[in-house]
């Protein structure tokens, strides 16, 4: 009667928390990561110096989020930790400074693969947490997909444009937003247990490096500003813009007369606008020259 108790016991904590109640596509998705994953490992303080330059020299007005991270790969360096790790930042400025891309070109240097999720287009905070049974269909998020995809712990997440993101019901009447998802993977100690809602396993998730981008913070929760590093971005002026530009577009090869028409477009543009042209806008007439200095000449 005893052991017959005890194998009730050990099969409900099974259920609850072990894998014995994953599905055969679940257990196969697992395997791969049973015996751990791998850290890509601190760069030196040198290398820190090196990525921190590139960035300010690409992008020398979001010069307060280029230190954050500077002090950040110095001290994972310094303090000999096993990982390139970044604290939680929020990047706040005006729309089309360059947040995105200056996230992306950070994930280029430091030579970690990105995730990234678009909050004015991504379902709430399914794509960051996954959905448990009660939605529509259940699923893991992209954070852990790209962990178990590529094996590799310490990712940099990019949430864009974070304040833009709204909230859903379940058909049992239950409410989810992004912010609920973010709390516990921004906060230290309940990402290293943090509870898959797909998998319902634990998972350390502790080793993700986020940056979330927004151009407004009043919509976000008290909670949420608190477990990120706020970091106030100033507007581009007309010269930066015009340098960034002719910075890329010599990157991309560009011939000398395509770069020079492709700034007097730009020019054009400050002069006639009451505010500088957004980045984006920027790289869609570096693009557009680029497309016709491409294209075959008649003789």
């Amino acid at each position: 009667m005893i052991r017959r108790r005890v194998d009730r016991i050990v099969e409900r904590i099974n259920t609850r928390s072990g894998p014995s109640h994953l599905k055969e596509d679940q257990t196969k998705r697992l395997r791969p990561v049973t015996d751990g994953v791998t850290l890509v490992p601190a760069r030196s303080a040198h290398d820190a110096d090196v990525i921190a330059a590139a960035l300010h020299a690409d992008f020398p007005w979001l010069a307060p989020a280029t230190n954050a991270v500077w002090d950040a790969l110095r001290r994972s360096a310094t303090e000999d930790l096993q990982d390139a790790r970044i604290p939680p930042l929020l990047l706040n400025g005006p729309p089309g400074i360059g947040k995105s891309t200056w996230a992306r070109r950070l994930d280029d240097l430091i030579g970690l693969p990105t995730g990234i999720v678009e909050a004015t287009s991504e379902p709430v905070g399914f794509a960051v947490s996954g959905l448990q049974k009660g939605w529509h269909r259940d699923a893991s998020g992209k954070p852990l997909d790209l962990i178990l995809r590529t094996r590799i712990a310490n990712r940099v997440f990019v949430i864009d444009e974070i304040e833009t993101a709204g909230h859903a019901t379940s058909s049992n009447g239950r409410s989810f937003d992004l912010a609920s998802a973010l709390l516990p993977l921004l906060e230290t100690q309940s990402s290293r247990a943090w509870q898959c809602p797909y998998f319902q396993v634990p998972f350390d998730m502790s080793w993700i490096s986020w940056i979330l981008t927004s151009n407004d913070t009043a919509p976000l929760s008290a909670p949420l500003r608190s477990r990120v590093q706020i970091i106030d971005l100033p507007a581009l002026t007309p010269g930066q813009l015009m340098g960034l530009l002719e910075r890329e577009a010599a990157r991309r090869g560009l011939s000398d007369l395509s770069i020079e028409v492709a700034l007097t477009v730009l020019a054009g543009a400050c002069a006639t606008s009451r505010e500088v042209p957004s980045l984006r806008t920027a790289l869609r007439v570096l693009d557009r020259a680029q497309a016709l200095e491409s294209r075959p000449r008649f003789h």
